[in-house]
């Protein structure tokens, strides 16, 4: 069975792009691959600096994972932080590799040419951690978005890197970016981000979750007059949780007119709801037993920790750095 891994930073409530760009599919992948799904909280020290929101944020990310499916039994679902190889092999990597390969990530130069306030060392070998998480694991597939493919590749390089000097150690990965889900437009019409502020939070609560979705952008045509679907974010939206009868039937809507675009986000947000109401569910109980979930991370830093030890003591072997001179 392939192995698949994949992080992700826990940095403020989910949105639709965070779910059907990713979420969905770790949990899909899960049945048909060995899973490794972790929560990169050493990624989120770049930009998270206050202890309380970091701890919010990474139990809110623990708890939105298993309310929508992530079955710990299946996944090896852990903590970056409760494995220590992390940063370790990001060390050993960092003294093999050249300033030149991070000045070239495009994460590092969107930051700079953003005048991004504090540019920090930890934000320039990001990639570095990155090809940490992944190599230690030996994954064949790396699920992705289109914007971190770059870090795939990175990691690539860096084994081939060490393999060239060491010895043949490290596995290569390949990128996995389902076409269907690889962006999710935001109420904007563009990418959906927090930055940007253009989210529809897949657990915010009804009154806010309204809010976003009336808030998203359309165009000027009068109520009375045929609307173009495949030109309306609010449609595109629709589709994503709609079965083929829904879609034809709100098509056909714009089209003969005297439908308004507040009809159909009214429509979408009933989708939302309807979507995600037995995950809400789901997720009110998970926040009720925080045993269950402290049980979970615990289970998953010991596998994970047993892989990547395995990995690392060959990873000293090669480097010298020997237990015991007989």
């Amino acid at each position: 069975m392939k192995r698949i891994l994949s992080g992700v930073q826990p940095s403020g409530n989910p949105h639709l792009g965070n779910y059907f760009g990713a979420m969905k599919n770790h949990i899909e992948m899960q049945n048909d691959y060995e899973s490794f799904i972790f929560i990169a909280d050493y990624h989120a020290l770049t930009t998270v600096k206050d202890a309380n929101k970091m701890r919010e944020s990474t139990l809110h990310l623990i708890l939105d994972y298993l309310a929508l499916g992530l079955d710990p039994s299946k996944t090896v679902f852990f903590r970056q932080s409760d494995i220590a190889a992390h940063a370790e092999l990001k060390w050993f990597f960092e003294c093999i590799i050249h300033h030149g390969l991070l000045d070239r990530a495009h994460a590092w130069k969107d930051a700079l040419e953003k005048g991004k306030k504090d540019p920090t060392v930890g934000l320039f070998t990001y990639p570095v951690l990155m090809a940490a998480d992944i190599l230690l694991y030996s994954p064949d597939l790396v699920p992705v978005g289109k914007d971190q493919k770059q870090h795939v590749e990175i990691a690539r390089d860096i084994a081939i890197k060490f393999n060239n000097i060491f010895g043949e150690t490290f596995k290569l990965p390949e990128a996995y970016i389902p076409e269907e889900s690889a962006l999710i437009k935001g109420t904007d019409g563009e990418k959906m981000s927090k930055s940007y502020g253009n989210v529809i939070e897949i657990f915010a609560d009804e009154q806010t979750l309204k809010k976003q979705v009336m808030s998203i952008k359309t165009d000027s045509t009068a109520l009375e007059d045929p609307k173009n679907p495949d030109s309306c974010n609010v449609f595109y939206l629709y589709k994503l949780f709609a079965s083929n009868e829904e879609i034809h039937d709100l098509s056909e809507k714009y089209k003969s007119g005297g439908f308004g675009f507040g009809d159909a986000k009214k429509l979408l947000l009933a989708k939302i709801l309807e979507y995600f109401a037995p995950y809400r569910e789901k997720r009110i109980e998970l926040e009720k037993n925080l045993d269950y979930i402290n049980e979970v991370l615990e289970l998953g830093a010991e596998k994970a920790k047993k892989v990547s030890g395995e990995l690392m003591d060959q990873v000293k072997e090669r480097i010298g750095y020997t237990k015991k001179f007989v």
